[in-house]
C-alpha cells in the first residue's frame, strides 16, 4: 500500500479516471456497433458525424490512441460507401 498522501490521492484519481475512460470508451464502442450493424444509408449518414465527433474527442482526450480513431473512421466511412 501506498505510504505518501499524494500516492494516495493519485491511486484514487486513477481509479475515478479509469471508470470514466470505461465508460466513454464502451459507449463509442457501443455506437460504432450500432451503426455497422445498419442497413440504411440514409440512417448510416445521419448517425456517422455523431460517431465521428464521438471518435475524435475521445482521441483527444486520449482515451483512445488517434490512429485508432482514423482507422474506425475510415472503416465505417467505407462501409457506409458500400450500403445501397
Amino acid at each position: 500500500m501506498a505510504n505518501h498522501k499524494s500516492s494516495i490521492k493519485r491511486i484514487r484519481q486513477t481509479k475515478t479516471r479509469t471508470l470514466h475512460n470505461k465508460y466513454y470508451a464502451k459507449t463509442m464502442r457501443n455506437a460504432v456497433r450500432k451503426l455497422r450493424s445498419l442497413t440504411d444509408k440514409e440512417e448510416a449518414l445521419k448517425m456517422y458525424p455523431m460517431v465521428q465527433k464521438m471518435l475524435d474527442k475521445l482521441a483527444k482526450r486520449n482515451v483512445i490512441h488517434k490512429n485508432k480513431a482514423a482507422n474506425i473512421k475510415s472503416g465505417v466511412a467505407l462501409y457506409i460507401n458500400k450500403l445501397a
